[in-house]
């Protein structure tokens, strides 16, 4: 039997395919003009350059991204980012929804969106293909997954995490023996039965290093790897889900091992979740370093000049390129996106502002005289608590946006609340004086 390769030898014969996302339902309306991975992140950056940028620190070349709802903004990303060196053998392909001989439809799942680009992907006659969401944050080196994958002559590995109980029924939970063979797979477990049946116990317990006393489950993170013909195999048939379908039904059949990450991550499709994730940036130490540059995340590169601050009180804050705020501006754990204008004496908390794609020119700035709209940005005097502002939004002088009041969701013809956080969508215009 051949010795099983080092992570860096094993890299070269792994393709990476990353889901593009569905409709993302739950994080509307921030996908109302965008697909989740192209939901932006940390003030500069999109969702998608986490599974990317991590896929380019763990020397995997050539990756597919799988796309089809809301795709625009994210292709446009995506061909402005990323380009390998033509002497390399890297790619980035995109591969969106299309009609053929054999598939007319869009895709209906995960599993569905894989099964009718396999053609393209055997092109390149990949040994492993690993599949990866385009909407978590995490950092991963894929290379020591792989490894385990090769070490333990794997069918299919799952790379999973410890979750306490209060998290375990949102979750894909599973079972592993001691071997880390996974011998069990249940979605989203409610039946406290059940959940008492799959919780870890010692020695794995004590081998992830938890002392607690609370019980703690391994819920799978939606990242596998297969090796090729497995996945032709398991994708022999018409599933069309990973996490429902196809993996449950491989663990009696095919050798499928649990593969621990010990480290952050977070599933962003909620809004609550969204918001959490992008204020824990604006901390000294957050969960999710952005700063770390053994393992750095990528983006596109804009030329933006340097921020502009004039006389403003700033605790806790994360401040994208090419911003400018006024003087007597307070920011409190707040995250700044790029080109963001803040206006004189605001008082901004809690909150994300997403910034702007583009700045105010004369063209712009005549037409929104005329139509009487305000400026693009947050406009002088406004106090803003637990909200995110989407990109291009014009918010007049004076106003006041806060969840106080309101119930925990609701929809306005000018903003909406999910999760008791204001949400005001992409290009809207909110007059001067509006108390939300």
């Amino acid at each position: 039997m051949l010795r099983p390769a080092s992570p860096s030898q094993s890299a070269a014969n792994i393709l990476a395919v990353i889901m593009g996302g569905g409709q993302g339902t739950r994080l509307y309306p921030l996908t109302k003009l965008r697909s989740k991975p192209a939901v932006p992140l940390g003030a500069k950056y999109r969702l998608i350059d986490i599974p990317i940028s991590n896929c380019i620190n763990s020397d995997i070349r050539k990756i597919y991204i799988l796309t089809q709802f809301n795709s625009a903004s994210l292709h446009r990303h995506i061909l402005q980012t990323y380009r390998f060196d033509h002497f390399s053998n890297g790619l980035i392909e995109i591969c969106a929804a299309q009609q053929t001989l054999e598939n007319s439809g869009w895709y209906q799942g995960t599993a569905d969106a894989v099964r009718q680009n396999l053609r393209y992907f055997f092109d390149h006659r990949p040994d492993y293909i690993i599949i990866l969401s385009g909407d978590q944050l995490y950092r991963m080196d894929y290379r020591h997954m792989l490894q385990q994958h090769i070490d333990s002559y794997a069918d299919i590995t799952i790379a999973v995490l410890p979750v306490k109980r209060g998290s375990a029924s949102s979750l894909g939970i599973v079972e592993t023996n001691e071997e880390k063979r996974i011998t069990r797979f249940v979605e989203k477990p409610k039946d406290p039965k059940i959940l008492d049946e799959l919780k870890v116990v010692d020695p794995l317990l004590s081998n992830l290093g938890i002392t607690s006393s609370e019980d703690h489950y391994l819920a799978s993170m939606g990242i596998y790897i297969f090796s090729r013909k497995v996945l032709v195999d398991a994708l022999n048939n018409t599933r069309v889900d990973f996490g429902k379908e196809i993996i449950p039904a491989a663990i009696p059949t095919h050798r499928v091992f649990g593969y621990v990450h010990r480290g952050y991550w977070e599933d962003i499709g909620t809004i609550r979740a969204f918001f959490d994730a992008n204020l824990d940036i604006t901390k000294s130490h957050p969960q999710f370093d952005f700063f770390d540059r053994t393992a750095p995340i990528y983006t596109r590169t804009r030329y933006l000049p340097p921020s502009q601050i004039s006389d403003a009180t700033i605790h806790e804050a994360s401040v994208a390129d090419g911003c400018r705020i006024g003087p007597g501006t307070k920011l409190e754990r707040t995250l700044l996106g790029i080109r963001s204008l803040i206006q004189a004496d605001c008082h901004i908390q809690d909150s994300v502002i997403m910034g702007n794609d583009f700045y105010e020119d004369d063209t712009l700035l005549n037409e929104n005289k005329a139509r009487g709209n305000p400026h693009l940005g947050i406009g002088h005097g406004c106090k803003i608590r637990h909200a995110i502002i989407d990109k291009n939004a014009q918010i007049g002088e004076g106003c006041v946006i806060s969840p106080d009041g309101k119930p925990q969701n609701m929809d306005h013809e000018l903003y909406c609340v999910r999760d008791g956080i204001v949400v005001v969508p992409k290009n809207t215009i909110i007059p001067s004086g509006t108390i939300i």
